[in-house]
């Protein structure tokens, strides 16, 4: 339909003909709504398809009423302005902050692991063939090839890209050119000022064959954590089968049952300030070795994978510098969500021995 009316778009402006130029007018109306239709149609597939996924739902009901947006210019100055923003806020939220340092390795209300997990499996071919089958082809400005090129070519690169991941998770070691983040500063909310840094978070982008490592990893960490009964219990979001749906079921279910025994609740909502960006590799380490008994070459791996980090914003065709990473896990990535619950493992073990109600939502946190 384009084609056609590029076609008597031409004709009109040629001829100048009344009836020329209103069947191009007839053309275009037939063509927004036939656009309209099918845009009804196919989301309107994805919902049906989706109605028991509810981060897919969610995802395109964001889409459509709340598109995304960014900052409203690109150039190198304001990727570098983007860059010490991020990096200062973190600074300054360490330096309001007194810690003593001595005793946040301390947990005495948290068991010690009756388990331990010190190296991963290898994977098969086959495997890492339906890995890379089922991940969307996410390109960023880090891939060499476009993602969807590199899709159609699995036949030949499963070898390749499964030694690749046999190797980093037996020696321990993740690649260097792994742990280069292109980082895009997204709006918090749809319609916040975008002239306002403080209204962005700073969204990683890793390169493809990073996350497919990172994928694996998680889903050997998670078996893990979950056969040994070592994730927190009351954690929605970051996790399979735990949604919203069950953070405002179990919220709404106890609050239900104290009015029906006559008590009265009081309900504290805790919001962290640039939560993945706060996490202390040191703590994060000592916490998985201590509490979940993860060590040798599985720990080996972590080290490895939050140490030499490297980061720049990316906006459009620039670029700003390249950073080191020493603090925080990537927004964005794969591991970032499962990493931040494990550092956050003690939190709820210190609300229950107060004899609290609590639950978690991603990095929000409700006590009542």
């Amino acid at each position: 339909m384009k084609a056609a009316g590029r076609r008597l778009e031409r004709m009109s402006r040629k001829t100048g003909l009344t009836v020329h130029i209103q069947a191009f007018s007839d053309h275009q109306r037939a063509y927004r709504e036939a656009l309209t239709s099918a845009k009804n149609t196919h989301y309107g597939r994805i919902i049906e398809s989706s109605h028991d996924n509810p981060r897919v739902l969610f995802s395109v009901v964001n889409k459509l009423l709340k598109p995304a947006s960014g900052p409203t210019t690109s150039s190198t100055e304001v990727c570098e302005e983007f860059l010490h923003f991020f990096r200062n806020k973190i600074k300054d939220l360490n330096n309001s902050t007194n810690i003593n340092t001595s005793s946040v390795y301390i947990s005495p209300c948290f068991p010690t692991p009756s388990s331990s997990f010190s190296k991963f499996s290898p994977v098969t071919s086959a495997f890492v063939n339906d890995l890379l089958y089922k991940m969307r082809p996410t390109t960023c400005v880090l891939d060499p090839i476009p993602t969807t090129l590199l899709k159609s070519c699995l036949h030949a690169i499963i070898p390749t890209v499964t030694t690749i991941i046999n190797s980093s998770l037996d020696t321990g070691s993740v690649p260097l050119t792994f742990k280069i983040a292109s980082v895009t500063p997204t709006l918090k909310k749809s319609g916040l000022d975008a002239d306002n840094l403080n209204n962005f978070r700073p969204i990683s982008h890793l390169p493809f064959l990073s996350k497919v490592l990172e994928r694996v990893v998680a889903s050997q960490l998670t078996n893990y954590l979950t056969s040994n009964n070592l994730m927190e219990p009351f954690q929605s979001g970051f996790r399979a089968r735990h949604s919203c749906e069950t953070a405002l079921l179990r919220v709404t279910n106890d609050l239900l049952m104290a009015a029906d025994s006559g008590q009265t609740s009081i309900l504290i909502l805790l919001d962290l300030s640039a939560a993945f960006d706060t996490v202390r590799h040191d703590i994060l380490l000592f916490r998985m070795e201590n509490m979940l008994g993860i060590s040798g070459t599985a720990l080996q791996w972590f080290k490895s994978y939050l140490t030499d980090r490297q980061e720049f914003v990316s906006l459009g065709n620039s670029r700003s510098s390249s950073v080191p990473v020493t603090q925080g896990v990537p927004q964005g990535s794969v591991l970032g969500p499962l990493l931040f619950c494990t550092y956050m493992l003690p939190l709820g073990h210190i609300i229950r021995s107060y004899g609290l109600g609590y639950h978690f939502y991603a990095d929000d946190t409700q006590l009542y």
